[in-house]
């Protein structure tokens, strides 16, 4: 089918791809712009598994303060190059995230950054839960992983639900980016700082 440059000049502007690229993929698609725009993000993450080897020592510390001052964040995120680090989206990025923590308080960037033995601690009360409540033991083991989902949810970042866009959790914000950018970058770490806490020994 034929696409028209009008077509392939909006794809490229939502997603920051090149022309010839944005053109494939609407010829894929059948023209239909928001499965042109998912075979991007396939396309580009496929290509970026090739390069997470690679050191990404550049990127910004960034830092949000809720108004008021009673709760603030400091994050740090790593990209490849300068270049990228400076971008407008990529700072946007940064300020997005800061932001995210700020307001939904995460304890860990990922899943996996979980140890164990917490992870164990929350699986053996979801599951003395389900029993308490009288759920046949076949199905409790189900539950409690039911349950660990949302916990992941909660407690970490990158599985967390954009506060700007519902729609969104921060794994596709930074999917997005990735695909734009095509370097690797990583939410390495944050500190959330909210007045009054006392701090544990």
């Amino acid at each position: 089918m034929d696409i028209s440059a009008d077509a392939v000049k909006k794809l490229r502007e939502k997603t920051g791809v090149g022309l010839m690229d944005c053109k494939e993929a609407l010829k894929n698609s059948n023209g239909d712009m928001d499965k042109a725009v998912d075979f991007l993000r396939e396309k580009g993450l496929a290509k970026l598994q090739k390069r997470m080897g690679r050191v990404a020592s550049e990127g910004s510390v960034a830092s949000y303060i809720h108004t008021g001052g009673k709760v603030g964040t400091m994050v740090e995120i790593n990209c490849e190059t300068d270049f990228v680090a400076k971008t407008d989206q990529f700072q946007n990025f940064v300020k997005d995230v800061a932001m995210q923590i700020t307001a939904s308080n995460p304890l860990y960037v990922k899943r996996e950054d979980i140890p164990a033995e917490h992870v164990e601690r929350e699986k053996t009360i979801y599951r003395n839960q389900a029993l308490e409540s009288g759920k046949p033991e076949k199905i409790v083991d189900k539950i409690a992983e039911g349950k660990l989902e949302k916990f992941y949810q909660e407690v970490c970042l990158v599985e967390q639900t954009f506060i700007k866009n519902p729609d969104m959790t921060i794994k596709d914000l930074l999917e997005d980016l990735l695909v734009k950018t095509g370097e690797k970058i990583v939410i390495n770490r944050f500190v959330r700082f909210q007045l009054g806490e006392t701090t544990q020994d």
